[in-house]
Parts: C-alpha cells; structure tokens; sequence
C-alpha cells in the first residue's frame, strides 16, 4: 500500500425525504451507462427522485403500493415510471399513482405457494411474509424494458409447487412478458447492474450460504438467452463505463477481480487479507484484525479506477476506510483520506466520481479524484 490519496469534494445533495429512519431509507443514486444520473429514495408511502443533470434539478414522487420492507424498487432514466419488485407483483406505478402496469408472480415466501392478487392479502400476515426473500428490477440503458427477477411462475402459468425463479424481460410501455428464462438461481435476494448496450444485463443473486450465483442476460428483440459465471462463488458489482469489463467481490469477501465481460476471463484481482493492513485503530494483540475483508460493494470510478470499501470489518476497531484501486493492476490499494466525516460504503459512479453517505443519511456527497491523478 502507498500513501494516502486526498478525495476531492465536489457536491453534496440532500436527501429529498430528510435523514434515513425508521420508516425512510438512505438515498443512492441510480445512475446508467447513457450518463443520466437520478438521486431516489424511498420511504414507506412514497419514492422520492430528483434528476440530477436537468436544469433546476426537479422532483418527482411516486406514490408507492406497499412499504419498503416487502421488496425492492427502480426508477426510469426519464423519471416517467417507477417498478416496484414486491413480494407478489412487479408493478410499473407513474407519478399520478396510476398502475401502468402489473406482473403477478409466486410470492417470495418460501413457504407460501398463493398467487395473490394483492399486498393485503398478507399486509398483517405471517413471520415468513415480513422477512421474505427478494427479487429486483431494473430498466435497460435505453429505458425501453425492464429486467425482473422474480419467483415463479407468472400467474398466467397457475400455482406451481415446484416453483424456480425467473428471470423476465417487460416492456416498459405496457407491462408485456417479452422474455422468459428459468434462472436456475434461489434467491435470498438480487441487483441487477446495467451494460451500456441495452440489449444486456447482470444479474447477481445471493443465495445466503449457498453461493452468489452471476448470470448475464440478453435481449436480442425476440429471445432471452442467460448464461452463468464464475461458479456461484462471486458477486457482480460494477460494469466498466465501455463495458468491456466487470468488477466482482468474492462471496467470501477474499478478493476483488476485475473480470473480461465476453468471457468472464479474470485481468487482475486483489486479496484482501495479504495486501491491506489492519486498521490502525485494533489492538496489537487481536488475531482477527489481520483478517481484513472486503464489503460487497465496489465500483467503478471511470474506466482505470476504482473504489472499494472494508468498512464491514473497520467497523469494530473505528473509522471506515475506502480504498482507491487501478483496475488493470488492483495491487496496490491506496488508503483514500475525506476532509469531512463519511459514513458507510463507496459507490462508483462510472463518469469519474464516487459518492458517500453523510453520517444521518441525511445526504449524499460527491468525490472524484485530483488532477493529476495519483
């Protein structure tokens, strides 16, 4: 490891619906490879987004159709339409509250085989509803379909005990099932992570101690095809500004690679626990502070840089520590050091910059590296 490298600040966006809470999560920025970059976050009742590169940035509000604690959500590059992956459904809900669109679906209980029709008919349900596992959403770079990863089946298959997840392509106007595939994957939960060409996709699932299972999809205006990568043993995380590349973070949160995007071949990778030291603020004789690991996020800066996270093992000894890292050659990791206190993981933004969490999560700032680079 060098010396320290100096985060530059750029801005800070306050959070549309005030500091993370209880019935509030953290804001994040949803941000594709067109450039177009939104800041959401959701709350109970509503989902909150702002654009952040029109004039003004204006706000948008979506009325949401079940609390935040059954499912996950996306927004459109155009802020037209959010979709909502729920427990039952993927429903596309515009700004007025019209439901655009719904895909029912097996529900995300592992031990419920309805096909319900509706959230409340296990809004005060059972244990298993109110922690059930996930599936996700998200919109092709173009915004023309939306990639659904749900439980199956589709309701207009029937109740299937033998139900497997699915992976769906949707029109984005008008809710139609263009693509099906059997993703061979049992969720505890998954993100999508958009490729600049819009007929391509990951998907990264996890399925708790089971593995991590990596599927790329595409789209080619007629079929769904799917293929798995690197073993189920590693996370997608970030795909490089020209596509050509992917980071992915070891399930045992071991290493970061960077990963060829036609064939998964490996470029370069970084062991955590051989080439970070512990945290300075650690005891001299803890064992476990040797054993530095990675957190399951990492991104991509622009196409040469990176920036990843240990805070999940800094966490017991002090302050978060974030690490700035070449691609191409991963080794060695430069500590990176914030004028202002920072909270949480790094995210990658792809266009040169990274953004962290205010402490209260109460608002995002943005970073990006000084001219020279190191």
């Amino acid at each position: 490891m060098t010396g320290a490298v100096t985060a530059r600040p750029v801005t800070t966006f306050k959070a549309p619906l005030g500091p993370a809470g209880e019935t509030v999560d953290a804001p994040s920025i949803l941000r594709w490879p067109t450039g177009r970059r939104l800041l959401v976050q959701r709350g109970d009742t509503e989902v909150a987004v702002v654009d952040l590169d029109a004039e003004g940035t204006p706000q948008t509000r979506f009325p949401a159709p079940w609390p935040s604690t059954f499912g996950t959500f996306t927004v459109a590059p155009d802020t037209g339409l959010a979709v909502f992956a729920g427990l039952h459904a993927v429903r596309a809900v515009e700004p007025s509250g019209v439901v655009r669109w719904e895909v029912r679906h097996g529900c995300w209980d592992g031990s419920c085989r309805i096909l319900h029709s509706s959230y409340e008919e296990y809004a005060t349900g059972s244990h298993g509803h109110l922690y059930a596992d996930s599936g996700s959403a998200m919109f092709s770079a173009d915004g023309s379909v939306v990639w659904a990863h749900i439980r199956g089946p589709v309701a207009a298959s029937g109740p299937d005990p033998e139900a497997v997840d699915e992976w769906l392509v949707i029109d984005a106007a008008d809710g139609t099932v263009l693509g099906r595939a059997d993703a061979d994957t049992v969720a505890a939960g998954s993100d999508h992570i958009p490729h600049p060409d819009p007929a391509l996709m990951g998907l990264s699932v996890g399925e708790g101690q089971d593995g991590a299972p990596l599927l790329w999809g595409r789209w080619d205006g007629r079929e769904l095809s799917v293929e798995h990568f690197c073993e189920s043993e590693r996370i997608l995380t970030s795909v490089s500004p020209s596509g050509k590349h992917f980071l992915t973070v070891g399930h045992d949160q071991d290493s970061i690679a960077l990963h060829e995007t036609a064939d998964a071949t490996v470029v370069a990778e970084l062991d955590a626990e051989d080439t970070l030291p512990r945290h300075p603020g650690a005891e001299e004789d803890d064992p476990y502070a040797d054993q530095v690991m990675w957190d399951y996020v990492c991104g991509h800066i622009d196409e040469e840089w990176a920036v990843a996270g240990t805070t999940e093992h800094d966490e017991e000894y002090g302050a978060a520590r974030h690490w700035l890292l070449r691609t191409t050659e991963m080794d060695p990791a430069r500590l990176l050091a914030y004028p202002t206190p920072i909270a949480g993981v790094p995210w990658g933004l792809g266009d040169g910059t990274w953004y962290t969490t205010s402490p209260d999560g109460g608002a995002l700032h943005l970073w990006a590296l000084h001219t020279p680079r190191p």
